[in-house]
């Protein structure tokens, strides 16, 4: 007679727990674009102006300086780690693009930018090299940015003849502000680093087991170094269009930037445990958090401080949405190995 397998294994057991896990890898990755569009048309129908393209448009070129400071924070806790410092750099790059101006537009742009890479080599050579917590290294950071800019500013730094620079980050091209256009070329070029280099590759494999990485053949320490010279660079940048859009240095801006960013990142379903996450989830908690912002103004009689609330529970939400779709996806996953471990294992009748 033909064999037949037993009838206490279920053939289809495996890909079902596959599906289940793949549909919650899909909701823990664009969960957040999902609450984007949700909240985006509530807003719509309680406000008429809302939905407006002018309204739309200033959301997201508002969000942009954020934006590019979420890039580089969510290379790094995609990594395993996180960035404290960022905010500061972004104070800094303002401070010194008000300094390298009258030399030009482009040293206005570069200096930040290489300010940045410079600084955050520094903070990865500390964490990978010496071994010490990110925690420690980016908070010391965080501080002493802060106080450099200080102390090169102590009052706001007006930029004199401007010219091109301003119009960087205060014009458009096409009828769209170069702000969103320099925001979707990031993303863009962040998705495409991420997902299609080896680079990108050597990320996920650190985050998700650091000492398999290595046995892998994996250069942990240069991926981390590079990581963080990135999230320093891209906090640069963003404090170089925003002297630009400001016309001044301000060693205040960029302040709450740190958290935000992490906050932007755990949204878009990044996790803090590393490993996990893509770019389209952390632009969609930016812009989740410029329509906040976008709303209080839109209501006029709310605080600004009911930004940082509402924030704050949208974090608390995801995080806590995370905790439990990462349980069940491994839950999904053991299941769907246990299953075809007993359906490969089961004896044959004959």
């Amino acid at each position: 007679m033909a064999n037949v397998t037993s009838s206490n294994a279920d053939p289809t057991a495996a890909p079902a727990a596959n599906r289940r896990a793949q549909l919650i890898a899909l909701v823990q990755s664009r969960g957040a674009i999902a609450m984007l569009v949700v909240v985006a048309l509530i807003a719509g129908g309680v406000f008429p102006d809302f939905l407006r393209p002018s309204n739309l448009a200033d959301i997201v070129s508002n969000s942009a300086f954020l934006g590019l400071v979420a890039v580089g924070q969510s290379l790094v806790i995609i990594l395993g780690g996180f960035d404290l410092s960022v905010g500061s750099m972004v104070g800094l790059g303002t401070v010194i693009a008000a300094y390298a101006a009258p030399y030009g537009w482009g040293a206005a742009m570069l200096a930040p930018v290489a300010a940045g890479f410079v600084i955050g080599i520094g903070n990865g050579l500390l964490i990978a090299r010496a071994r010490m917590a990110p925690f420690i290294v980016t908070l010391a950071a965080l501080l002493g940015l802060k106080g450099l800019a200080l102390v090169l500013a102590s009052q706001d730094l007006l930029i004199a003849n401007p010219g091109f620079f301003t119009r960087i980050a205060n014009g458009s091209i096409f009828g769209i502000s170069n702000l969103i256009w320099v925001l979707v070329v990031v993303y863009g070029l962040g998705a495409v680093l991420l997902n299609h280099t080896r680079f990108g590759a050597a990320i996920f494999a650190i985050g998700g087991n650091e000492e398999a990485a290595r046995m892998l053949g994996v250069r942990v320490e240069r991926v981390k170094v590079l990581a963080y010279g990135l999230s320093g660079a891209l906090a640069g940048l963003s404090g170089a269009l925003l002297a630009s859009h400001l016309d001044s240095g301000l060693s205040a801006a960029g302040t709450g930037y740190e958290l935000q960013s992490i906050a932007a990142a755990v949204i878009g379903g990044v996790l803090l445990t590393g490993g996990v996450g893509t770019m389209a989830g952390p632009l969609a908690g930016v812009l989740l958090l410029g329509v906040i912002d976008n709303v209080i103004n839109q209501v006029g009689t709310l605080s600004p401080y009911y930004q940082n609330l509402a924030s704050g529970a949208f974090l608390l939400a995801a995080v806590i949405v995370q905790t439990v779709l990462t349980g069940r996806r491994g839950a999904a996953r053991a299941g769907g190995g246990k299953a075809a471990r007993r359906s490969a294992a089961a004896p044959a009748r004959s």
